[in-house]
């Protein structure tokens, strides 16, 4: 059965009230940021983080009742299971998830607190998709895919009704593409209403399920690397939001790791909004240069979800300001006589940098013993920020022995 823009309408019609209408506010900081009028839509704050509860909640509504008795099962890197599972609870409906193991721990803590069975198995989306797919054959439970449905990609293209009422002028729609579901919802709903809008699909670099399929004309199977944004590692594309979404996507994109570690940050620090990777790959596409097409549109970014591990979080933030020339370390050789290091920092802190870490290297500093290499973690304003330092430890006679 294709699914049709009636399909979608009837969707919002049935999910209504039982899911958040996020905001999608015009933000001042991005658009000078992207050299275009950005707004986000806040999908992140639904009530388990992501825009998966649309079609969770729409799937579980067309069950009949002997389904509902029965329970419901499925395979899911974390998002559509903690959708499935909060409104399985909602609506009286039994949820067993199956989740690749190294899925993210607050993900898994969530579900399971949700009330979902949770049973962790494979390395992979695949494999645990596969387990799934025999669980539900073993246990008489109806199996629900999170993008290869129906019924799911109706619901997630209610976030598309959503945004063209929200922003009437909307030019284009950046979405983030892991098995495809949700650009296939979005784009179907806003081609079918506005055909002029155009919609980008932003895929990781590592994990490239739709581009490959587009390559080959039909899903295949991928062996995606690992990403910070393990909600797009699907491993392949489905087949159904493949058929629906190949003709109505305008543009494919891809972002690398970096990209999508800054623009975690910059929404940290910009929007105040803690957003996981795949949730942020549609910024991380505007400020990478990849969609420059897009310089002067109103652009919407589908923030997608927000659940990212808060261990994870941290090392994102610190990668980010690294490459973001923000942090930099350097091995310097001062003197180990008393205000060696009182004269480094001095130095340091005259160019208004902040010496954030020191460690003294005694052993491996040459046979000079009155000398000694330090490895120093410095905060700066950026990259010119960083020349500044090391051009005044220069003039200052401080060696830098590595960088």
């Amino acid at each position: 059965m294709a699914v049709t823009l009636d399909d979608i309408l009837a969707a919002q019609q049935r999910i209504a009230g039982g899911v958040y209408f996020s905001p999608c506010p015009e933000s001042q900081q991005l658009s000078p940021l992207c050299d275009a009028r950005v707004y986000c839509k806040l999908e992140y704050l639904q009530r388990t983080g992501s825009f998966k509860e649309r079609g969770a909640r729409n799937a579980l509504l067309l069950l009949d009742a002997e389904q509902r008795r029965r329970g419901v099962i499925t395979a899911s890197a974390g998002n559509h299971a903690l959708g499935l599972a909060y409104h399985g609870r909602l609506l009286s409906v039994a949820v067993t998830v199956v989740m690749p193991k190294h899925a993210p721990l607050i993900k898994v803590a969530t579900c399971r607190n949700l009330g979902a069975e949770v049973v962790l198995h494979g390395e992979t989306y695949a494999e645990a998709l596969a387990q799934a797919e025999s669980l539900a054959a073993q246990r008489s439970l109806r199996f629900i895919h999170g993008f290869n449905d129906e019924a799911i990609i109706a619901g997630q293209g209610t976030l598309g009704l959503e945004v063209l009422a929200q922003v009437r002028d909307v030019e284009a729609i950046v979405v983030p593409v892991g098995g495809g579901g949700l650009i296939a919802g979005v784009s179907l709903a806003v081609k079918s209403l506005r055909p002029d809008v155009k919609i980008i699909g932003v895929e990781a670099v590592h994990t490239p399920n739709f581009s490959e399929a587009l390559n080959a004309g039909h899903p295949v199977s991928y062996a995606s690397r690992p990403t910070l944004a393990d909600g797009l590692a699907v491993g392949r594309a489905g087949d159904i939001p493949f058929e629906i979404a190949r003709s109505r996507i305008d543009r494919l994109v891809q972002v690398s790791e970096d990209d999508l570690c800054t623009a975690v940050l910059r929404l940290v620090e910009l929007e105040k909004s803690v957003v996981e990777g795949a949730g942020a790959a549609p910024l991380a596409a505007c400020l990478g240069g990849r969609v420059v097409e897009l310089v002067g549109k109103r652009v919407v970014l589908l923030l997608a979800g927000g659940n990212i591990d808060p261990t994870m979080l941290s090392r994102v933030i610190e990668h980010a300001l690294v490459t973001d020339g923000r942090l930099c370390r350097f091995t310097a050789t001062i003197s180990d006589r008393p205000g060696g290091l009182a004269r480094l920092a001095q130095v340091v802190a005259s160019t208004g940098a902040s010496v954030k870490q020191v460690e003294h290297d005694r052993a491996f500093s040459g046979a000079d013993l009155t000398a000694v290499n330090v490895l120093c973690t410095v905060e700066t304003l950026g990259p010119a920020h960083i020349e500044e330092v090391f051009a005044r430890l220069a003039e200052n006679g401080i060696s830098i022995v590595s960088r």
